[in-house]
């Protein structure tokens, strides 16, 4: 069974005074913290054995889910000094996902995605789940062309491209080569997708960016309609 992880080092500038003095994935959504949102989703889908990383307040997360039990899961920990952003942040945490492909979730994203149906396929480096693109994105970030993923280039083509929903499958090999330090995602996505590397699936449920005070109270109402 595969390992996952779930990215949880923002400061969530943008959330600001709200995360002034609570990381963002503890922000309460429904009742309940974002992050355990994740927590109890990959658990339904037997995914149990989770890697979180953590740098602004993450005292406070691991205070908050210890090592995972009450939740029937596994945490493992991977603390920052300083913020690695997502690559460095990963590459961080390879040493406890292992050497096979993991699910890979962002922390600060609220849906009600099953994660059970999750798979690399073979000879790939990354399965992506994308989603339209949302109000505040006026473009895409990759295409979708009968399950591969690849760049946009022209604008007509930026115009039809989806948005990544921070849901991933990944293999540990797109990060040969890195070396430790902070460095974001998105270049080794669009370098291995030039090379046909990454499969891709559109998903049409609820998915909100829980990134401002504004789509957290939207998350709330999406999570207490369900």
């Amino acid at each position: 069974m595969m390992k996952a992880m779930i990215l949880a080092a923002g400061k969530g500038e943008r959330m600001r005074p709200l995360t002034l003095h609570t990381p963002k994935p503890l922000l309460p959504v429904a009742g309940k913290p974002l992050i355990q949102w994740h927590i109890e989703a990959l658990q339904r889908a037997g995914l149990d054995r989770l890697v979180i990383n953590h740098a602004w307040l993450g005292e406070q997360l691991e205070a908050a889910f210890g090592n995972g039990a009450v939740y029937g899961v596994q945490i493992n920990w991977s603390p920052e000094e300083r913020p690695l952003e997502t690559a460095g942040g990963i590459l961080r945490a390879l040493p406890l996902l292992g050497d096979e492909p993991f699910v890979l979730v962002n922390g600060d994203v609220w849906t009600d995605f099953d994660f059970s149906g999750l798979r690399l396929p073979e000879g790939r480096l990354a399965h992506l789940m994308l989603v339209d693109n949302p109000p505040f994105k006026a473009r895409g970030d990759f295409l979708l062309r009968e399950g591969v993923i690849a760049n946009p280039v022209t604008e007509a083509e930026q115009g039809s491209a989806l948005t990544y929903s921070g849901i991933a499958v990944l293999s540990p090999q797109l990060f040969d080569g890195l070396v430790d330090g902070p460095q974001p995602l998105a270049p080794l996505l669009r370098a291995a997708a030039e090379r046909g590397l990454i499969s891709g699936e559109r998903y049409a449920g609820n998915w909100i960016d829980v990134g401002t005070p504004e789509r957290l109270r939207l998350a709330d109402q999406y999570a207490r309609e369900i």
